[in-house]
């Protein structure tokens, strides 16, 4: 049971090490660790969603704990709950994109703000282990429906400024993106990929960061005329994007044109994570924002958010962070809605709009297995001693013309490398060095 708590949330086999008295005393252990009296609470489309759903409230409400039922909903809409419900929390039972045999939940506290490995999930997991809860309370809590859909729609919708008709092909891969665009469909010409809702994902792989699930999205969109292509995740807090081609657009060149156009209108901080492309921090200084290196993960995200006050966040997995009053969250649509503006202000299709910011030549994440990461890591760390060197998160290394970084895995023993530079041969020439290194027998 140990191994279904994780860094960022919750998440496991169903019927194995997730089962629904794991829920109920997840709920119980959630609302004892923080005192919560109230919380927003939604699911994604996994038929088991619904009874772990009704287990986790029961073990809530046994607490004393008021639940906010939003129905079936995406996880954005989850997090949007808790600051427009002003609950004390917010959980959302999803495995995200893992295929439909897992399950699990997310956990935040009031305006979004993420309970990780760090702030919260190893209590209760110790908790949960140990059956040390409070008593119940004196009067139990009750489930309150509030269906959340309109209510996020209604703030997200505002931001459209679309100035001429557009067509997208958009791959709901049969998640929680069939939910999430429904704000989108009168405001953009939509033609809809797996778009009836099935926990089993039987076309592909809810993951847009593997190229391979493009497939059905790249077809469609090579066989008709459309200005872009989206590809949602498993409970749509990712999306990735095509140009009108169905060429995959990297995700942290996203982040750089959505930062571009929100710097036209507002001024400040924006975060990219330590794997992006050089070309997105040229780009916020360009356009005259302050560009602020990140870690990776989304609670170190949100609450450097709220610390430099950003009004934007782009990580290279595909998550887009917007500022929706004093919450920090991710918004798929709002991502979705904000490149569909910049293409419908100009002529030009989104294959021009993207190409001066493809300045550089990246190797994409490389796994290596390895017996000792941290070893990896030091041997670097000394051959690369005349870099510029930071340790945020792994270690990354500048040079005048290129950069890497390289990192361990939270949970397996892997090396994860990133890097760089100016052309493709010179980036296959360090790529090849750097794995040299990595993979080299201990």
């Amino acid at each position: 049971m140990a191994g279904i708590f994780k860094a960022y949330d919750i998440r496991g086999i169903y019927g194995e090490d997730f089962t629904e008295a794991i829920a109920h005393d997840i709920g119980r252990a959630f609302a004892d660790r923080f005192q919560i009296k109230t919380v927003a609470m939604g699911r994604d489309m996994r038929p088991h969603s619904q009874p772990l759903f009704e287990a986790m409230a029961a073990g809530l409400t046994q607490q004393g704990v008021t639940v906010y039922d939003l129905g079936l909903c995406s996880t954005p809409m989850t997090y949007f709950s808790t600051g427009h419900l002003q609950t004390d929390a917010g959980i959302m039972i999803t495995a995200s994109h893992n295929t439909g045999e897992w399950n699990g939940c997310k956990l935040c506290l009031r305006n979004a703000v993420p309970v990780s490995g760090a702030t919260g999930i190893k209590d209760i997991a110790a908790a949960v282990e140990q059956r040390n809860f409070q008593p119940p309370a004196a009067v139990p809590g009750e489930i309150r429906d509030y269906p959340i859909q309109e209510k996020y729609a209604s703030h997200i919708r505002p931001e459209a400024a679309i100035q001429r008709p557009l067509r997208i092909a958009a791959d709901m891969a049969n998640g929680m993106g069939i939910i999430e665009s429904v704000l989108l469909r009168d405001l953009l010409d939509i033609d809809p990929l797996f778009d009836e809702l099935d926990g089993a994902f039987p076309n592909h792989e809810a993951n847009p960061l593997k190229t391979e699930t493009y497939a059905a999205l790249q077809a469609t969109m090579q066989a008709g005329q459309y200005d872009f292509g989206v590809a949602f995740d498993g409970d749509a807090d990712r999306v990735g994007f095509t140009d009108e081609k169905g060429n995959i657009i990297p995700m942290d060149l996203i982040t750089a044109l959505i930062a571009q156009d929100l710097l036209q209108h507002t001024k400040g901080t924006v975060l990219y994570d330590l794997r992006s492309s050089r070309a997105v921090k040229e780009i916020i200084t360009e356009n005259g924002g302050t560009p602020v290196m990140c870690r990776v993960g989304h609670s170190f995200i949100k609450q450097q958010m709220r610390e430099t006050d950003a009004i934007f966040a782009g990580e290279l997995s595909g998550h887009y962070y917007f500022r929706f009053g004093d919450v920090f969250a991710e918004s798929a649509a709002l991502a979705v809605l904000r490149i569909a503006n910049i293409v419908s202000a100009t002529d030009k299709p989104l294959s021009e709009i993207i190409r001066p910011i493809q300045r550089y030549c990246a190797s994409g994440e490389i796994n290596s297995e390895v017996k000792d990461p941290q070893a990896v890591l030091q041997k670097l760390k000394a051959k690369h001693a005349d870099g510029k060197q930071c340790e945020l998160d792994g270690l990354s290394v500048d040079y005048p013309d290129w950069w890497f970084n390289v990192r361990c895995s939270n949970t397996e023993p892997l090396i994860r490398l990133n890097t760089e530079a100016p052309t493709q041969p010179e980036m296959e020439a360090h790529r090849d060095a750097l794995l040299a290194i990595i993979r080299e027998r201990e």
